[in-house]
């Protein structure tokens, strides 16, 4: 699996990996304080539990399909924490267990442990996993008539996505 040929496109999944994390953790960081409690949906989470449920998820995941690279997990997976800042490091930590698999199983040429094809795609459900709960905070903020600017939030979104690196 691995050779010069695999590196140059592992780097870039890798780093749409890390762009992806830099969007959700900018998307945390925008929230107003006050909106930490809103949610999507009548029985749906909290946007707060959202975001660590994220983090569980992708700590999961990693603990099964690459354990060498597992962290520790909180206890449950829908959990209560409204520090900003403590999410966002929670956030990065996760997405770095994540990154760390993948790298690790596709330059050791190993499959993952339960699931997944291709450790690469492992990344692909959770760009995919995280989307989805990223429309599902942006849906709470517009229901509740708190939307986001689109010239605002584009720049900490989209244009982290677009943005070519030197």
């Amino acid at each position: 699996m691995s050779g010069i040929r695999d590196r140059p496109l592992l780097d870039a999944l890798l780093d749409s990996w890390d762009r992806n994390n830099t969007i959700f953790v900018n998307l945390l960081r925008a929230l107003p304080a006050d909106t930490l409690e809103l949610r999507p949906a009548a029985g749906s989470p909290p946007l707060a539990e959202i975001f660590l449920h994220v983090h569980y998820t992708r700590l999961f995941f990693v603990s099964e399909d690459a354990p060498e690279c597992a962290r520790p997990r909180p206890q449950g997976d829908w959990r209560s924490e409204r520090d900003v800042e403590r999410m966002a490091e929670m956030l990065n930590e996760s997405a770095q267990a994540v990154r760390d698999a993948v790298r690790g199983r596709v330059e050791a040429g190993r499959d993952m442990e339960v699931r997944y094809d291709h450790p690469l795609l492992m990344i692909q459900h959770l760009v995919w996993h995280e989307g989805y709960h990223h429309g599902a905070v942006k849906l709470a903020l517009k229901q509740a008539g708190r939307p986001f600017d689109d010239e605002a939030i584009g720049p900490l979104t989209w244009d982290v996505w677009m943005e070519k690196t030197k």
